[in-house]
Formats: structure tokens, C-alpha cells, sequence
């Protein structure tokens, strides 16, 4: 953040505070000093991934539980007088997105504008938006990775409405509200990920695998995933709030992951005996992925320094001792 809003004491906010990639932005932001609130509807994110940062932080920390779309907000920013808003309360789930596309708008496109209007209304300098490459079509292999230059259309009501959701970033700076950044995210992983909610491959192949469960895999297993761990997409946040104003970033490691050699590599790790169960592929997920960050890396400064190995070990650690994936 600027030097001089640190040395002011002012606030900044993040929503979907309790989420899984939420609440490890709210711990790294805490960690750098600044004074952090919080919001979530607890409607998939919990308390307990805040529970180090309201014990060990109390002074610096504020949580209210509320829905962005419902009320509430407004006064929250207004009481705070945020710098930067990391907006990352969202519908995440693709599948659901297909049979409920409205709850799926609801959340994503109306509840983008409820933050908005209170930055705007409140003089917020910066949001910072979390988006997905999820947002986007199904690329052809010899393209990937793929930059910010990739602009397919959704395959999902999800995809649609994280996109549509950037376009309003840029109408609401024009009608004087915040500048913002918009940061495409690979498959992001790591501690306080669970196997509901905002789970991915990572967390769920972990908590079946520690549970001795079955574990499946969809279709043969070659399909591949830019799998990027958590502390890395957290640094590239916080590195947002003070760069790359309105531009999108894609935010990954460039490097490919199959499912098979996901399961592989877990399996070793954990002692898992089982072959994986198998079964069709799932209707409208993308074959592969992998994202180029270099754009990243000229204005945001960031790359990711965190090794697959280093990153699974350390999800491993935390779900082994915390007993907390699902």
C-alpha cells in the first residue's frame, strides 16, 4: 500500500473474508501491519479460517457477517473509510451457475455493484477484484498458456458474470468511484481449501485420500490445470492495491498439471493404496489450462515462487493437523 495511507492508519477491506483464499489475504495483510475488516455471509467461508486473525489481532481486526447484496455494506464502508477493497465474495461454483444462472447474477453482478456503489459513495482509492480463468472459454493446447489477450466466450453463467463484472469496474471509475485491478486466477490451492463450497482437485483428492475414501477421477486423468499455491495469488493482491491500475492480470505458474500426476504425487505423499475410481468426464469442464504471468511480472512485480512439491507438502501439513478439509 502507499506509504502514506499505512502511516494513516487507514483500513482496507475484504470481502469474502472467511473464503479460503479470503481469509489467507486478511492473515498476510495483518502480517504487513495494516488494520484489516472483514465481511462474509459465512455462506460458504467459516469462522474458524479467521480464528488466528481475531484472537492474535483483535486490535487491527473487525469481522461483520453480512451479504453484500442485502444491506449493510454501505454503512460498514462508511464507518471504515477503506483505502483498497479486495472484493473476493463470490458464487464460485460452475455447476451450480448452470442451474441457478439467477443466484449466480445475484451474487456476482449485483453484489459487484453493491461494493461498488459504497466505494464509490465513500471515497475508496482502489478495488481489487478476483476473477478466474474459469471466466473464460476452452483454449486450444497450442495456445496455452494463455495471456490477457485470451478473451473467449464463458462456457458457464459463472464465467459470464465474473466477466460482465469488469466491465462495471470500468463504468463505475468513469462515474467517479474507485481505479481498480482485476487479477484472472489459475487453479489456486493450499491450507484452509476444503473439499465443499470453494474446493478444488487439490483439496478434495486430500481429504478423501487422509480419509482412506475412494477418489475419482473424471474422464482419463490427462487433462492439466495451471495450479498456483495460495501465498503466491495472496502476494499478487496485495501487490495490486498499489499497481497495475485498470488492467486485468492472469495470475498463474505457466506450468501444467495433469489429474493422473496430481493423483500420482498425492498418493505417494499420503500413503494413499487405492487405484483412483473412474468415470466420464464431467459435461462443460475445460480439457486444460495454464496461464502466462509475465505482463504480471513487468507491472505488478510478482511471480510465483512457490514450488508444486513445496505447495502440496505444505497443504498436506495443514490438512493433516487441522482436520479441517471438509
Amino acid at each position: 500500500m502507499r506509504a502514506d495511507d499505512a502511516g494513516s492508519g487507514r483500513a482496507v477491506l475484504v470481502t469474502g473474508a472467511a473464503g479460503f483464499i479470503g481469509s489467507n489475504l486478511v492473515s498476510r495483510l495483518l502480517e504487513d501491519g495494516r488494520r484489516v475488516v472483514g465481511v462474509d455471509d459465512l455462506s460458504t467461508g467459516s469462522l474458524r479460517n479467521l480464528g488466528e486473525a481475531r484472537e492474535a489481532h483483535a486490535g487491527r481486526f473487525s469481522f461483520d457477517r453480512l451479504d453484500v447484496r442485502r444491506g449493510g455494506l454501505d454503512a460498514v464502508v462508511a464507518r471504515h473509510r477503506p483505502e483498497v477493497i479486495f472484493h473476493l465474495a463470490a458464487q464460485v461454483d460452475v455447476r451450480r451457475s448452470v442451474e441457478d444462472p439467477l443466484h449466480d447474477a445475484e451474487v456476482n453482478v449485483l453484489g459487484t455493484i453493491a461494493v461498488l456503489e459504497a466505494a464509490r459513495r465513500h471515497g475508496v482509492r482502489k478495488l481489487v477484484y478476483a476473477s478466474s480463468i474459469g471466466s473464460y472459454g476452452e483454449p486450444d493446447e497450442a495456445q496455452l498458456p494463455v495471456d490477457e489477450s485470451f478473451t473467449t466466450p464463458a462456457l458457464s453463467p459463472y464465467g459470464a458474470s465474473k466477466r460482465v463484472a469488469i466491465d462495471y469496474l470500468r463504468t463505475y471509475e468513469a462515474l467517479g468511484g474507485p481505479t481498480w485491478t482485476a487479477l484472472t486466477l489459475g487453479n489456486v490451492y493450499g491450507p484452509k481449501q476444503t473439499t465443499s463450497g470453494e474446493g478444488g482437485v487439490v483439496a478434495t483428492f486430500i481429504g478423501r485420500m487422509l480419509q482412506g475414501a475412494p477418489v475419482t477421477i473424471y474422464g482419463d486423468g490427462e487433462q492439466s490445470r495451471d495450479l498456483v499455491f495460495v501465498d503466491d495469488v495472496v502476494h499478487a493482491f496485495v501487490l495490486a492495491a498499489d499497481r497495475g491500475d485498470r488492467e486485468r492480470y492472469t495470475i498463474g505458474t505457466g506450468t501444467r498439471t495433469t489429474v493422473n500426476q496430481l493423483f500420482t504425487a498425492l498418493a505417494a505423499a499420503t500413503g494413499y493404496p487405492h487405484d483412483p475410481v473412474r468415470e466420464p468426464a464431467r459435461a462443460g469442464e475445460v480439457r486444460h489450462s495454464s496461464l502466462d504471468s509475465r505482463r504480471a511480472g513487468r507491472d505488478l512485480g510478482w511471480k510465483p515462487w512457490t514450488t508444486l512439491e513445496e505447495g502440496l507438502a505444505a497443504t498436506l501439513r495443514w490438512a493433516s493437523g487441522s482436520g479441517a478439509l471438509t
